[in-house]
C-alpha cells in the first residue's frame, strides 16, 4: 500500500491514481480536496484566469456539503464565521412586505455568504494540501484515450493523468466531447438583475432606506412572475439584492453583462417601499439571463471513460435551488469514493460510470426542487384577493430533506449493485443513457 499523504487517507492503490482538475471554482476545489482525502494524487488544479477577484454575490452551503467538507479535514468554521448570522429568513408579499412565512435560515441554503469569500476559503483548503493551483492555464483540447487521457493547454503544454475532472462550469470545453455534440443554452424565460455593494454612510443612516441594513438578515418578496432576494452581511456593511423576473431577451448568457437600472426601477415600482428605496438608489447591477439546458445523458467521455464532468458542467442549478455548490461538493465526494473502490487504474472507467449513475437522480431532484419553488412563488399570489390569508406551506422553502443525505455513505452502500450494472454495460459495449 502506498504511503499516507498529509491530511489524507491511505491510498488503496500503489501507486495512487493521478488526477487533473480543470477549473478552480468551488466545485473544482471540492473535487481536489475530496480526491486528496481519499488517497488519490491530484497533480494540479488548472484555471484559465490569471488571478481571482471577489466575483459574484450570495451563495449558500448546506449541511449536506458541510458534513463532507468536515470529514475531509476542512475547517468549516472558517465558512460559518463569514456567512450570514441571522437565525431566520422571512418570505414577504411583494406589494407591502407582509410576512407570509418565517423559517430558519438553515431551511434554505444553510450558511449564506459572499461567493468570493467562500471561494477564497476553498482555495486555501486546496493550498494547505500542497495541491498546485496553476492560473492562466487554458485548456484548448482533450484527447480521450487509454490508458491516460491528455489535455493540451493554450501554451502548447500537454498533461496526462489517470482521470481528468472537468469542473469548469456550464461552458466547459469538455461538455461537447462527452456529449458528442454541442448543447447550446435555451432561454428559460427568466433573468436576474443582481447587485452586491457596500451602502454609504448616508444610506445606512437614512430611515427611508436602511430598514434591512441594521443587522444580518435574509428576506424574500414574492409576486406574480417575479421575486426579490435580499441578503445583508457583516451587520449591514454589505448589501445584496437579486431580482428574478420574466425575460425573453437574447443577451448572451454571462455573469458580467451590465444591467439596466432604469428597467430595475420600473420593475420595482409596485414593490414594498421598505425595500424599494435602496434598490432604486443602487447605482449599477448585473443582468444574468437564466438559460436552461436539458439534463445530460452522460457525464463521462465515450472512449476512455476517464474524462468526467462535475458541478455546473453537468448539473447546474437555478438560484432558487440554493444547492448548486452543495451538490458539487456531494459529486466530488462520490467520485472520490468510486475511485477508491476499484481494484486499480484499469478500472477507472467502472468508477466514472458508477459515479454518474449514483449522482444523476439526486442532482435532478435537487434541480427540480428549485424549479418548483420558483413556480410556487411566482403563482401563489396571482388572482388572489389581498385580504385572503396565504397558507405559509404554499410559499415555504422545502430544502430540509436534502440536508440529512450523506453522499459518500450512499455511494458506498450502493456500490456493489451499481458496479455490477456498469460492468455488464461495459462488457456489452452499450452504456445506458442517464435520461
Amino acid at each position: 500500500m502506498a504511503s499516507k499523504a498529509q491530511g489524507s487517507l491511505p491510498s488503496p492503490h500503489d501507486p495512487p491514481l493521478t488526477a487533473i482538475v480543470i477549473g478552480a471554482g468551488l466545485g473544482g476545489c471540492a473535487a481536489a480536496v475530496a480526491l486528496h482525502h481519499h488517497g488519490h494524487r491530484v497533480l494540479c488544479v488548472l484555471d484559465k484566469v490569471r488571478a481571482f477577484t471577489r466575483l459574484g454575490d450570495s451563495l449558500g452551503l448546506g449541511e449536506n456539503a458541510f458534513k463532507l467538507l468536515a470529514r475531509w479535514g476542512c475547517e468549516t468554521d472558517e465558512i460559518k464565521r463569514i456567512g450570514n448570522q441571522a437565525e431566520n429568513m422571512t418570505i414577504r408579499r411583494w406589494s407591502d412586505g407582509k410576512e407570509l412565512a418565517v423559517q430558519p435560515l438553515m431551511d434554505m441554503a444553510g450558511y449564506i455568504g459572499h461567493r468570493g469569500d467562500y471561494h477564497d476559503v476553498f482555495l486555501e483548503w486546496v493550498r494547505r494540501r500542497n495541491i498546485p493551483i496553476r492560473m492562466g492555464c487554458e485548456v484548448v483540447a482533450y484527447d480521450d484515450v487509454d490508458p491516460q487521457p491528455a489535455i493540451t493547454l493554450k501554451s502548447g503544454e500537454k498533461l496526462t493523468a489517470d482521470i481528468i475532472v472537468a469542473a469548469d462550469g456550464i461552458k466547459s470545453l469538455a461538455r461537447p466531447l462527452v456529449l458528442g455534440t454541442r448543447d447550446d443554452p435555451v432561454s428559460s424565460g427568466y433573468a436576474c438583475f443582481r447587485a452586491f455593494f457596500r451602502p454609504t454612510k448616508a444610506q445606512r443612516e437614512d430611515e427611508r432606506l436602511n430598514k434591512y441594513m441594521k443587522e444580518d438578515c435574509v428576506n424574500f418578496w414574492i409576486g406574480p412572475d417575479l421575486h426579490i432576494v435580499q441578503n445583508t452581511l457583516r451587520g449591514g456593511e454589505e448589501f445584496n439584492w437579486i431580482l428574478t423576473h420574466k425575460d425573453d431577451g437574447d443577451v448572451p448568457e454571462s455573469w458580467f453583462q451590465p444591467g439596466d437600472m432604469d428597467e430595475v426601477r420600473r420593475l420595482v415600482q409596485t414593490l414594498d417601499p421598505d425595500i424599494r428605496g435602496i434598490i432604486q438608489a443602487t447605482e449599477q447591477c448585473l443582468d444574468w439571463k437564466i438559460c436552461y439546458r436539458k439534463p445530460l445523458s452522460t457525464w463521462v467521455s465515450p472512449k476512455s471513460h476517464r474524462i468526467v464532468l462535475l458541478g455546473d458542467s453537468c448539473h447546474a442549478h437555478l438560484p432558487t435551488s440554493a444547492q448548486g455548490a452543495s451538490q458539487a461538493v456531494e459529486s466530488a465526494g462520490v467520485l472520490a469514493v468510486c475511485l477508491k473502490m476499484i481494484q486499480g487504474k484499469d478500472d477507472v472507467g467502472i468508477a466514472t460510470r458508477c459515479y454518474e449513475k449514483l449522482r444523476f437522480a439526486r442532482t435532478r431532484a435537487s434541480q427540480t426542487n428549485g424549479e418548483d419553488l420558483r413556480e410556487r412563488w411566482h403563482n401563489c399570489l396571482k388572482k388572489v384577493d389581498e385580504k385572503r390569508e396565504i397558507d405559509p406551506e404554499d410559499v415555504k422553502i422545502k430544502n430540509r430533506w436534502l440536508y440529512s443525505f450523506d453522499a459518500e455513505e450512499d455511494a458506498t452502500k450502493r456500490w456493489e449493485s451499481t458496479r455490477a450494472t456498469v460492468v455488464t454495460e461495459l462488457s456489452n459495449g452499450t452504456i445506458t443513457p442517464l435520461c
